[in-house]
């Protein structure tokens, strides 16, 4: 009985707030996730395209901020040259008709490849993007300067804390405001590194964000939350959300407690499988006064959806818990 009433969500006040859109990889070209691993070639794996768009391009990122979006999450990599690339993939192999890890080329050589080339929904049959894509890989100056109020979620995409620092040093040099416009996520090297340069860019390692889910479903009966989650991040995904103690207005009023960002997530499939929402229909599972973020796959259909079931609550400007 005493657990009950720890967490009985109705005993606390409700959430007052707005949340904001995070739209992953931006308009792009949704894929079938079953089986996937580290290793799969997504572009081989799309559906029927629904949109001419790719991910992390320009046009792309354009899209997601008209319907809706607050934040655009875009991978990144540093180049032979000294700049970064705005890419998803480790190699180009997949995607593109270039070869080798990204990361070994310069930024002209990347520019003249077909980010499209790759691409097919019908197992090779036909590759609906070929010579669309070329000299479509944009540079990360070449965004932040088309969208120079608007915040990005920077994907690293090594391990090494080396990166860090140069993409330290390359925002700084391009004269970026990090506290306003940027956010980063990757691996713990590399943030903890960024931690130490930064104190006002928002941050979190993916095994943070796991160990803190993980430690709330072990401790969050007893009405605390666990230090692992402290200053951080959860990840709740929207079908399990009723798992998580207290869930909703408990869960969230001990989360902005403990200064911890709430992100909620669709349905999450494997080890390697945790997209964003993208199904509008889930989004009536959002309470009222979420004031966390809503990672989204496909802002296309979930931003306009979004507005429409909630009037007034798009274009948050900041977010909480």
């Amino acid at each position: 009985m005493a657990i009950y009433f720890a967490n009985a969500s109705w005993l606390a006040p409700s959430p007052e707030g707005r949340p904001l859109l995070l739209a992953h990889r931006g308009v792009h070209q949704l894929y079938d996730r079953a089986g996937i691993d580290k290793e799969s070639c997504t572009a081989t794996r799309i559906f029927p395209p629904t949109n001419r768009l790719l991910e992390n391009t320009i046009p792309s990122i354009a899209a997601s901020f008209d319907r809706g979006a607050d934040i655009l999450e875009i991978d990144i990599h540093p180049t032979r040259d000294g700049d970064f690339a705005v890419f998803h993939d480790w190699t180009l192999d997949c995607r593109t008709n270039g070869t080798g890890v990204t990361r070994d080329h310069s930024m002209p050589e990347l520019k003249a490849l077909d980010i499209g080339w790759g691409y097919t929904a019908d197992g090779g049959k036909s590759y609906p993007f070929r010579g669309e894509g070329i000299g479509m890989m944009p540079s990360l100056s070449e965004i932040l300067e088309a969208f120079p109020d608007r915040r990005f979620l920077l994907n690293i995409k090594s391990r090494s804390s080396r990166e860090a620092e140069q993409l330290f040093a390359y925002l700084t040099a391009h004269d970026i405001d990090i506290g306003r416009q940027i956010m980063v996520y990757g691996h713990e090297r590399p943030i903890r590194v960024w931690r130490e340069l930064t104190s006002d860019g928002w941050a979190f390692s993916k095994a943070s964000l796991k160990s803190c889910t993980i430690a709330y479903e072990k401790l969050g009966w007893s009405g605390s939350v666990p230090s692992e989650c402290k200053d951080g991040v959860i990840a709740v995904p929207i079908a399990w959300r009723n798992f998580y103690w207290g869930w909703p207005n408990r869960f969230l009023q001990r989360m902005s407690a403990s200064n911890t960002q709430v992100i909620l997530l669709g349905d999450v499939q494997s080890e390697n499988g945790a997209p964003g929402i993208t199904d509008p229909a889930d989004l009536a599972a959002i309470p009222h006064g979420f004031r966390g973020i809503i990672w989204t796959d496909s802002i296309e259909e979930v931003g306009p959806a979004w507005k429409k079931l909630r009037p007034g609550t798009d274009h948050a400007t900041s977010a909480g818990n």
